[in-house]
């Protein structure tokens, strides 16, 4: 099975990515995380997406707050999936990373979810997993089952109080 790499630009991105991180290990999906800074340590996060598909990785998660574009520095060192995680973590509200991680030059695509949205990219990265390893894929349907089936207990609870 392929690993997910999730990578932050700063420790004080972990709590908007602890949902990614839970989601890969309720489906038993390999991963790891790191801090890299498109910025502050960029040879290292250079590096790192350089060699991912060599390490055994299918896809990389990165998040970023601010206007640093994390994503797109990964992005253009590997030909692996890459999904951003925008961060909501200044005066902006997450618009700054939302429109650094979305606005990216033609050939080098991030896929990029909601502004602190990492359940989705872990979802995300399931799924492009999932095209080639039907373990994921099964994980993946029974997931979703688990979500219908959630909902119609919701309705009948409410139903039972009207």
């Amino acid at each position: 099975m392929k690993k997910v790499a999730v990578i932050m630009g700063s420790i004080s991105d972990w709590e908007a990515v602890k949902p990614a991180v839970d989601f890969l290990k309720e489906l038993e999906i390999p991963f790891e995380a790191h801090v890299y800074s498109a910025h502050r340590t960029p040879a290292e996060a250079g590096a790192f997406a350089a060699a991912a598909r060599q390490e055994g990785f299918g896809v990389i998660i990165a998040a970023a707050g601010k206007a640093a574009h994390l994503a797109g520095a990964l992005a253009a060192q590997t030909t692996l999936p890459v999904i951003g995680i925008p961060v909501k973590s200044t005066a902006l509200d997450g618009m700054d990373a939302l429109l650094s991680t979305v606005q990216m030059p033609p050939g080098i695509p991030v896929a990029t979810v909601a502004i602190d949205g990492s359940q989705n990219a872990a979802v995300l990265a399931a799924e492009i997993l999932a095209v080639t390893d039907e373990v994921v894929a099964a994980k993946l349907a029974a997931k979703r089952a688990s979500m219908h089936d959630g909902v119609l207990k919701k309705d009948q609870e409410l139903q039972g109080k009207l």
